[in-house]
């Protein structure tokens, strides 16, 4: 069975609760590389996406430095969280 097109694949959902977890950390640079539980993910494509696509964001960083990342509103929405107030 397949995802309807305008939800977000399994992985794509899961990456993004690791996130919303505070599990997620991302490399600086250009094309951030996105780490769970210290442990690069195993599809960096999909993760670097996921920062051009403004689902997930970190504080910027010296260039390859791992800063925590975080779930920007359109992330929350993907994922269907609420945003603490």
């Amino acid at each position: 069975m397949s995802e309807p097109a305008d939800q977000p694949s399994h992985r794509v959902r899961a990456m993004l609760r690791a996130v919303a977890d505070g599990r997620a950390q991302l490399a600086s640079g250009r094309e951030p590389d996105l780490y769970i539980d210290g442990v690069p993910c195993c599809d960096q494509f999909t993760a670097h996406q996921l920062t051009h696509d403004g689902l997930i964001t970190a504080t910027h960083g010296r260039f390859g430095e791992l800063v925590p990342a975080v779930l920007t509103p359109a992330g929350h929405t993907a994922i269907g969280t609420v945003l603490a107030a």
